[in-house]
């Protein structure tokens, strides 16, 4: 078998992840220089840094540690940056140099260092476009450095990443099959699309737009046209105290890189963007720093003092993000003509110029770079070729027709792998956990801030409205007013909801060639009229406009979410899902279209579904409902039940259980109660099948399916549909609570459409002032513990002797020295006592205390006071009830069937006493009471042994009428009895030798069952308390006389589970 972690090792251990203990590798140089060492942890950045997660626990205990611990752990090299992308250097020889005016004899570096981004990371059809945060997937910085053994160092950084919208591709065998979807409004993109810019512009200074996307291309031209949209409304395009366009800090060009090289030419027209960008290149300029003599620096690492010091020469002012569809082959190719633009500018204000084996150097390492995107599509990139030799040759063509097999393999069967082993170990799977880093005080902490978290956690209300609608494949009515279904009356303490989720289902026709595929003109033509709808109530009662926030279809079934726009800011990690359940799994005329959102800090998920259709189909929309709860996933591996609150709307199917007569007059009648209890829906969520933990409000409308179209009257045509409540929305989540569930009156479907509204409390925390109240606490504490340190009579940083325990009961926390479940080094010894003094632990209760028993914990001790008695006996009667694990409800007596009564002498084997000589515990008791002489005893069985077992008979105590009963005690011997109550180790009793028919059971107390094990199959025993008689039934070889129960206790007891536990009958 694999080890667990094989598919992290594998990746780890790819050849794309590097790292360091005393060198950053997370900062370009020119963001290093400022910094007062060459490796600091607190500077690291973390977008860059791929093992933030495993050192995150670390990094949180050096934060509140003081200067003197924190530079002892930094000594350690413990802590680490490591990177994934890709690095390398190549050698310069001082006769191949470009920089001969520096005389040397010593040789020069060139340098390239990618680092790809770790906060949107994905494989590639796995992870496209912007999340929330403004980070973008495959998001690279490359850096190229130039240096002299003179001092003298040229930098110049470039950035790649995807197309900063909200879209998806689909993954597929053939490229039509890959079609690309934007998943959100422009309104509500744009807010991260600043994010992003701002961002860069904040790190790169102005950002120069180069966009290699085609222009022919459907899914990439429409791709291009929302980009120029959101570039032209960014705030960074607009001047800054002029018009002129070379004021803009954002700035767009076009570069259809397929168009361009499509020639004779081919790869080599690239060049041609030199003319597009040259003007802004030279105005970007590059880093260049030189070292001279300087104080000395010490490291945060480093031992050794530093006698130089870089000086900036010139920085560089701006940057050029490069992107094409997957950010890899055309994208390589372009920044390797940049990043030698740049040198060439360089060596220019030098009067310099390299040779042509310095720039074939150049073109290699930058065809190695090309493999950094060896992450997202499984491959190396194509035309390395033409990077590597400036030509393309047969056999690179040959190599990318590979290469791109290879991609389609990796992208259709391994990518989701892949992707859950990139979430793992970026900590982003679903209740994944951080390594637990051991800190009493930091314990302490986490439970003062669970108990003070109304300090930093607020809670707003806000609401929601669901409507779902089965539009039966109509759209000749799409301009029909649709208020009355989506702008219900407000009641007087309703507001308008924050959140409009609306669900269609069929609105296409089902047919044989669409269940296969997802037209999604239909769909865009509702969205509008839906919007058009909402915002016109918005505005006439002076609300915020709504924008549409995200939607998906699945064939017939389509969901469609609309938020306010001031509440856009707080929504964050909006993902959307589809299952298909028609066919098997195959088709996707039934299925469920889910959408999911973080609202602050509460997880919200809307799902609208279509399930199996027919009146005795119940099981199947069950097993529907099962398929699409547990096999539906988000990203992160995500289900449905990952979220705080959930709702559930569409057209579940599920009918009404009465006849189509029956039906109508109820409906007449308007007796709703009858035809509820009656509903599909409702039995089979109280039994458990399917919806568990959902909950319905009362349903006070009619049933909405089937009309005839244009009419309020149910079917009348030949099949005659019974009329259903096929339409539902359903709720689950503690933070929700329903106000409406109607059905409004739009008469152009067969269905009626049905909407609910609900106000959901939302949890936001504050982590600013979460971090400083945490930084407080700690600071507190540390005071506390170091000023009772100093006086002698505190305890000591090592063993937190005044530690308050993290939860109500629980003792402080244990260290080296002191164990709180020992008491100054003393061992442990048991402080039990029994409840009597004539009382000892019952030696035959089983000793792991979680097995089912009928033995009570206690049993009387006691010498027998008649006269000649040398029997010794345990008492079997309890004197405590027995501990009872798992009993099951008891039947009544009547379900028993016919018993016969007997004397237990029937059923019991008498053994003889043994002849040893009494010991001083040769008699046990279980009370003084009277007792008759023993019964004569027949002849023991040859296989029975009585060096052990001794027998005698006792009286009832309980019977009222003074009759006694016969019965057989077993005792130990008095060497094992001694043993066990002078053993200090819990010396192991051997148990009575087994013998064919069991002796009486323990007695219970008055009306508490006891469960009955080794009864024989022939017997079944119940007891009568407080009659002292048993009450039997007996089979014989021939026939059961009980009723065929007789038979249900078999040799290995397998049958038990099919008789019902014994219950003491009822006192006479």
């Amino acid at each position: 078998m694999d080890h667990p972690c094989v598919e992290l090792k594998k990746i780890l251990g790819g050849g794309t992840f590097y790292y360091s203990v005393d060198f950053d590798l997370t900062n370009r140089l020119q963001d290093r220089l400022s910094e007062g060492s060459a490796f600091d942890i607190d500077t690291l950045d973390e977008e860059f840094l791929w093992n933030a997660y495993m050192i995150d626990p670390l990094i949180r205990f050096r934060s509140r540690l003081s200067k003197d611990e924190r530079e002892m752990l930094d000594a350690s090299r413990m802590l680490t940056s490591a990177i994934r992308g890709f690095v390398s250097t190549v050698t310069i020889s001082a006769a191949g140099s470009p920089l001969r005016g520096l005389k040397t004899n010593y040789p020069s570096t060139l340098s390239l260092l990618s680092r790809l981004s770790c906060r949107r990371a994905g494989t590639r059809f796995n992870a496209r476009g912007i999340d929330d945060d403004g980070y973008v997937a495959n998001f690279v910085e490359s850096e190229t450095v130039l240096w002299h053994p003179s001092g003298l160092c040229f930098s110049y950084a470039q950035i790649r990443g995807s197309v900063p919208i909200f879209w998806e591709q689909a993954t597929g065998l053939l490229p039509t099959q890959q079609k690309i979807h934007i998943t959100r409004s422009p309104e509500a993109t744009q807010p991260a699309f600043d994010k992003h810019f701002e961002r860069l512009e904040l790190a790169y200074g102005t950002v120069h737009i180069l966009n290699l996307l085609s222009a022919t291309k459907i899914g990439e031209v429409e791709l291009t046209a929302r980009y120029q949209h959101h570039a032209q409304h960014s705030p960074l395009n607009r001047a800054i105290g002029s018009e002129s366009p070379s004021e803009h800090r954002l700035i767009q060009s076009q570069f259809d890189f397929h168009a361009e090289t499509k020639g004779p030419s081919g790869y080599e027209a690239a060049s041609m963007v030199r003319r597009l960008i040259q003007d802004r290149a030279d105005s970007f300029t590059y880093l260049l720093c030189d070292t001279v003599d300087g104080s000395a620096n010490t490291s945060g690492y480093s031992e050794k003092l530093s006698k130089d010091q870089s000086v900036v020469i010139i920085q560089q002012q701006g940057v050029f993000r490069v992107n094409c569809l997957d950010c890899l082959d055309r994208t390589n190719l372009i920044q390797t003509i940049l990043s030698q633009m740049a040198i060439e500018l360089f060596l220019s204000h030098r009067s310099e110029h390299a040779t042509a084996d310095f720039w074939m150097r150049h073109s290699s390492i930058w065809a190695d770079n090309g493999d950094v995107g060896i992450y997202v599509p499984g491959t190396g990139a194509l035309k390395s070729s033409f990077t590597r030799h400036g030509k393309m040759s047969l056999a690179g063509a040959i190599a990318d027709a590979r290469k791109s097999a290879t991609r389609m393999y990796i992208n259709n069967f391994a990518d989701k792998g892949r992707q859950n082993t990139v979430d793992m170990l970026l900590g982003r799977l679903v209740g994944q956990r951080p390594v637990y880093l051991y800190d009493p005080v930091n314990d302490f902490i986490d439970s003062e801030l669970q108990e003070r978290a109304h300090e930093f956690t607020t809670a707003e209300e806000i609401y929601i409205y669901a409507g779902t609608f089965n539009l039966n494949g109509k759209s000749a009515s799409i301009r029909e007013d649709l208020s009355a279904w989506l702008c219900p009356q407000l009641g007087s303490q309703e507001k308008q909801p924050d959140i409009v989720a609306v669900g269609f289902q069929e609105i296409v026709e089902l047919s044989p060639q669409q269940i296969m595929s997802t037209d999604p003109s239909r769909r865009q033509v509702w969205e509008e009229a839906v919007k058009l709808t909402i915002n016109n109530q918005s505005q006439d009662s002076t609300q915020e406009e709504y924008v549409l926030l995200r939607t998906g279809q699945l064939v017939g079934a389509a969901l469609i979410v609309f938020v306010k726009s001031n509440a856009l800011k707080k929504i964050k990690n909006v993902e959307g899902s589809v299952k298909k359940t028609g066919m098997s799994g195959m088709a996707g005329n039934k299925g469920a279209v889910a959408i999911r959102m973080d609202y602050a800090n509460t997880r919200i998920c809307l799902v609208t579904a279509h399930l199996a259709a027919g009146f005795a189909n119940y099981e199947e929309r069950n097993r529907d409902y099962h398929t699409i709860s547990h096999g539906l996933r988000f990203q992160r591996n995500r289900s449905i039940d990952d979220h705080d609150t959930v709702i559930w709307l569409g057209d579940f199917n599920y009918r009404i259980g009465l006849s189509d007569d029956k039906v109508r007059r109820l409906i007449q009648a308007g007796d709703l109660a009858t035809l509820y209890q009656n509903d599909q829906l409702n039995l089979q969520m109280i039994a458990g099948h399917a919806f568990l933990y959902y909950s319905e409000s009362q349903i006070a409308f009619m049933p909405t399916y089937k009309y005839n179209n244009g009419t309020d009257e149910y079917d009348t045509s030949e099949k005659a549909r019974i009329p259903a409540w096929c339409d539902r929305i359903l709720r689950k989540g503690n933070n929700l609570k329903q106000i409406n569930y109607a059905t409004a009156p739009l008469r152009f479907s067969d269905h009626r459409p049905v909407y609910a509204t609900f106000k959901c409390t939302i949890q936001s925390i504050d982590e600013h002032r979460k971090d400083e109240l945490s930084r407080s606490l700690y600071e507190r504490r540390r005071l506390n513990m170091a000023h009772a340190t100093a006086n002698g009579n505190g305890p000591t940083h090592e063993d937190h002797a005044d530690y308050i325990s993290i939860a109500a009961g629980l003792p402080p926390a244990s260290s080296d020295r002191r164990k709180w479940w020992l008491d100054h080094g003393l061992p442990a010894r048991s402080q039990i006592q029994s409840p009597q003094s004539n009382m000892m632990l019952n030696p035959v209760r089983p000793s792991n205390p979680f097995t089912a028993t009928t033995e009570p914990d206690w049993i009387m001790v006691g010498r027998s006071k008649e006269p000649g008695e040398s029997k010794r006996k345990i008492s079997t009667t309890p004197m405590y009830p027995p501990r009872r694990f798992g009993c099951s409800p008891q039947p009544s007596d009547h379900d028993l069937g016919p018993s016969k009564t007997m004397s237990t002498q029937d059923f019991t084997d008498e053994v003889p006493a043994s002849p040893d000589p009494p010991s001083p515990l040769s008699t046990l008791t279980s009370s003084s009471m009277k007792r008759k002489p023993a019964p004569q005893v027949p002849k023991k069985p040859p296989f029975l042994s009585n060096s052990n077992i001794h027998t005698g008979p006792i009286n009832d105590p309980r019977s009222a009428s003074g009759n006694t009963a016969t019965t057989t005690t077993t005792a130990v011997d008095g060497q094992h009895a001694k043993s066990f109550l002078a053993g200090t180790r819990g010396d192991v009793i051997p148990r009575p030798m087994s013998y064919r028919k069991v002796s009486e059971p323990p007695i219970p107390s008055a009306g508490l069952p006891i469960n009955v094990t080794g009864i024989p199959s022939t017997t079944a025993v119940t007891f009568d308390a407080p009659p002292p008689l048993f009450k039997t039934r007996t089979t014989t070889s021939g026939g059961d006389r009980n009723g065929g129960r007789g038979n249900l206790l078999d040799q290995d007891n397998e049958g038990a589970s099919k008789i019902p536990s014994l219950q003491p009958l009822r006192p006479r």
